[in-house]
């Protein structure tokens, strides 16, 4: 009876080996495909850091070339750094001299576009190497002169006579500018002293005292 009992119960240490033996390998196998998996993985993030998306496309350009700056665009910068350096003291004087509240608030929409203007022309001077004067002209200094000088009715006529006819005649060179530079910077402070000017010039004839004679006067200096 002992003899069979040896004999029986080799067939189950067999099996027990075995079945340990399939468990390690299967553990070894897990193992391998963990640490290739890994390997792999950071395999993809390295190349990943080096290598460009290929959904995300090629960088695009930067280039400092903003097109050729001609004699009307710098002319044109002038002209605009010289507005503001005489039209903001004429709105500071339009807050104290004028009678009119109309006047006022034209002052004060001159005040917010030719300081914003004028930042932007001194950046863009800069930018293109194109200098601008600090001075206004001795014209426009003169006209700084008159408006200090007058009080009440007459500062308000004297105030839109002078802003108006300054403005429309401004108009005509900025359109030309607009219409032909081949200069970004140029092109985009046409844009904004357009909008700009179109406001003051609004804001002018909402005070009711533009007169037929301004107009002709603007009209004069318009090319044939």
């Amino acid at each position: 009876m002992m003899k069979s009992h040896a004999r029986n119960s080799q067939p189950s240490s067999r099996r027990g080996r075995l079945i340990a033996g399939v468990v390690a390998l299967v553990a070894a196998i897990a193992t391998v495909s963990v640490w290739l998996s890994q390997r792999n993985s950071s395999a993809d993030e390295a190349t990943s850091a080096h290598v460009p998306s290929a959904e995300a496309g090629p960088a695009a350009p930067q280039s400092s070339n903003t097109g050729a700056v001609t004699a009307l665009d710098k002319t044109f910068l002038t002209k605009v750094r010289q507005a503001g350096l005489w039209e903001m003291p004429a709105g500071r004087l339009a807050q104290t001299h004028a009678s009119s509240e109309a006047i006022k608030r034209a002052g004060m929409h001159l005040l917010d576009g030719h300081s914003k203007l004028d930042q932007l022309v001194r950046e863009d001077s800069e930018a293109l190497n194109a200098p601008i004067p600090d001075e206004a002209t001795a014209e426009q200094q003169g006209w700084v002169d008159q408006l200090k000088k007058a009080r009440g009715r007459a500062f308000d006529q004297l105030f839109v006579d002078l802003l108006r006819a300054s403005h429309g005649k401004v108009f005509i060179t900025i359109g030309e500018v607009r219409a032909s530079t081949k200069n970004t910077l140029v092109r985009r402070l046409a844009t904004q002293t357009n909008n700009t000017v179109q406001d003051h010039m609004d804001v002018l004839e909402d005070t009711g005292l533009v007169t037929d004679a301004t107009l002709d006067d603007v009209a004069s200096t318009i090319p044939k």
